[in-house]
């Protein structure tokens, strides 16, 4: 990976994270995972242009789920208290979007990772 595309790739993830973050303050449970799938899918098309590859969407979706997956299998704990400090007015507010960017930016990377070695 070339500096440039390492530039373009931090900016698309950190703005996933922070969309997928301002998604994550309504107190839903489960609307963030919806809001962190939607996001990354975006993510990944983004990604792929980087590396002058076009995925279909449903390509974009199957990596998101993967990346999601891989986070989740990495960081159980954080899924759980994410979901869960949405019942807990405010604390929610403040917890839920903070797991979710961090998750987002893994994840990210992740597909960052798979594009740069042909698995996707």
């Amino acid at each position: 990976m070339t500096n440039e595309q390492h530039t373009q790739c931090h900016t698309i993830i950190h703005t996933a994270a922070v969309a997928a973050a301002v998604g994550n303050l309504v107190p839903i449970p489960g609307l963030g995972v919806a809001t962190d799938l939607t996001v990354m899918t975006g993510m990944a098309i983004a990604l792929a242009a980087v590396f002058g590859r076009s995925i279909p969407k449903a390509v974009a979706e199957a990596a998101a789920i993967a990346a999601i997956k891989d986070v989740i299998l990495k960081q159980p704990l954080n899924v759980i208290v994410k979901e869960a400090s949405k019942f807990i007015p405010f604390l929610g507010q403040i917890v839920a979007p903070a797991i979710s960017f961090g998750m987002v930016e893994a994840a990210g990377w992740s597909i960052v990772s798979q594009l740069e070695h042909g698995m996707i």
